[in-house]
């Protein structure tokens, strides 16, 4: 699903602007989620990227991390295990009236992605398949016998695409351990996917391809994150626009 953000806009004064550029500049971010699949096996931690097949409309050929915005089916896919409170309390600060389970939902909504976009299934298979799944891409996970373990997931930023984009999300990062994949499904990257190919990159290397503008800041949010382990109470980086300039707070 598409869900990236990127670069600075170029503004135009409001009474300038055309009623479609109007119109985009006043959505409302949608929630989404994306998930970073890491490997810290070697000496030099590598991340899984995929390339955005080029016939896309939207970020034609461009390599992202996979994710998407919220469904209704990750509202009630059963889990095991639970994000860490200060997870929970990152992912509701600055959000207004935030619904319930907000953090389950969301970190639910990457793992589908991850699945739906790469054919990765993260979680345990050490409680047998989920007794009941929503249809869909969950439906994956009782065929396979995994059940979502959101223990296993690190926060490690919230960012806005900035105003006058024809889509618009308020999506947060997740990272998780390659260990976590328990089961793969062929068939799901192709020419005719969404994603053409996967790669796993050194971080320096994933910085020369060709990512949209958030992910550069993403990747450098990532390592010094990796630096301090994941350590639990540490600040979650924000990013999101103010007249015009990109601004970067903490929550």
């Amino acid at each position: 699903m598409d869900q990236r953000t990127d670069g600075p806009p170029t503004r135009e004064p409001a009474s300038a602007a055309p009623e479609p550029a109007r119109r985009a500049a006043a959505l409302r971010p949608r929630d989404a989620a994306t998930l970073i699949v890491l490997d810290r096996r070697g000496r030099a931690p590598k991340v899984l990227m995929g390339r955005r097949n080029p016939g896309l409309v939207f970020m034609p050929g461009k390599f992202v991390f996979p994710g998407g915005r919220i469904e209704a089916g990750d509202r009630h896919m059963p889990v095991t295990g639970a994000l860490a409170a200060p997870i929970e309390a990152a992912l509701a600060a600055r959000v207004t009236r935030p619904p319930r389970q907000l953090g389950r939902v969301l970190a639910l909504a990457a793992i589908r992605e991850t699945y739906e976009e790469t054919g990765l299934l993260l979680g345990t298979r050490a409680y047998g398949p989920p007794e009941t799944v929503p249809e869909g891409a969950w439906e994956a996970f009782s065929r396979h016998g995994v059940l979502p373990d959101l223990e296993a997931l690190h926060l490690v930023a919230r960012a806005i695409t900035p105003p006058g984009r024809p889509r618009r999300f308020d999506t947060r990062f997740f990272a998780v351990d390659r260990a976590a994949v328990a089961a793969e499904e062929a068939g799901i990257v192709g020419e005719a996917a969404e994603l053409v190919e996967l790669a796993w990159v050194k971080l320096a290397d994933a910085r020369k391809l060709d990512l949209p503008f958030i992910t550069h800041l993403i990747l450098d949010e990532l390592e010094e994150q990796m630096k301090a382990d994941f350590a639990p109470h540490r600040p979650i980086p924000f990013h999101t626009m103010r007249h015009g300039k990109r601004v970067r707070t903490l929550l």
